[in-house]
């Protein structure tokens, strides 16, 4: 008898999305009941993630934190919504990419704002390099798609820098939380650069 073949997944993100659906479908069908649109969700994830990085600003790193996760949860439902609803659009895939950067600048904004009041040089300089490896992340998928491949591959995707830094702050471990955010947000960088090359070597 043939074994049934394993799923295979480029990312943590897509596997944990994939385990993820037996919460957010349930609550995906909920909201298309209640006549929500995967828009309005996608807007929604928005406002929490500032208000996260709101809290982050006035110093409650662990309300911050869990607050991130809460907002986090929101972000991963316009998906499953879209799916369910059969409301899926490029214009809503295009809106939930661009907010995602939105999301994760006050994130990361709401930090800095309480770092430099409390003079953390460091961790200033770290924040730096994560928010531009987290740029590069996405730029890199995105321009990988433009000529053709689908770079989805990498360590520290969104998802799991979310739950990091959500992790972080709860426990307060600020510091090494950023260290290791910065280190593996450009090893993700440069797997995805790597990736890229690899798949131009078969395909020339």
């Amino acid at each position: 008898m043939e074994r049934a073949k394993t799923k295979q997944y480029d990312s943590l993100t897509d596997y944990l999305r994939a385990q993820a659906t037996v919460i957010t479908h349930p609550i995906a069908r909920l909201l298309e009941k209640l006549g929500m649109h995967p828009n309005t969700v996608t807007i929604i994830g928005l406002l929490l993630n500032i208000g996260a990085g709101a809290i982050l600003a006035a110093g409650h790193l662990v309300w911050g934190g869990i607050f991130l996760l809460i907002a986090s949860s929101v972000d991963s439902l316009d998906g499953a919504l879209a799916r369910v609803s059969g409301a899926k659009s490029r214009f809503g895939a295009f809106l939930d990419s661009t907010l995602d950067r939105i999301s994760e600048g006050a994130l990361f904004f709401g930090l800095l704002i309480w770092l430099v009041n409390r003079g953390l040089t460091l961790e200033i300089y770290l924040v730096y390099l994560i928010i531009l490896g987290s740029v590069m992340v996405s730029y890199t998928r995105a321009r990988a798609e433009g000529v053709g491949y689908d770079c989805k591959v990498g360590i520290l995707t969104r998802l799991e820098r979310v739950v990091v830094l959500g992790a972080g702050l709860i426990i307060g471990w600020v510091r090494p939380t950023l260290i290791v955010m910065a280190v593996f947000t450009w090893v993700t960088v440069f797997q995805r650069v790597f990736y890229v090359y690899r798949e131009s070597r078969k395909n020339p």
